[in-house]
């Protein structure tokens, strides 16, 4: 399996951030993921994923702060 894209919202305009992390999520086939680094814990937007995309998501912490969290977020893969 190959490495996550990693997007860095640290890095992008604070009224972007979702916008941009939603559209990271959509392009995710089923069974990929990506890895979000942000400045502070996201817990908002896991539960703007789940009212959004109830199981049809991942969601991971690597690495919880103190000034750094990095989450795995996946498209759930199709139950056959």
């Amino acid at each position: 399996m190959s490495q996550p894209k990693i997007l860095d919202a640290r890095a992008l305009i604070p009224m972007d951030r979702h916008r941009q992390i939603f559209e990271t999520y959509d392009r995710l086939m089923p069974g990929e993921r990506f890895v979000l680094v942000n400045d502070h814990d996201p817990k908002p937007l896991y539960y703007q994923f789940e009212a959004e995309h109830a199981g049809q998501f991942s969601w991971k912490y690597l690495q919880r702060g103190p000034t750094t969290w990095h989450v795995e977020i996946g498209r759930v893969a199709a139950q056959s």
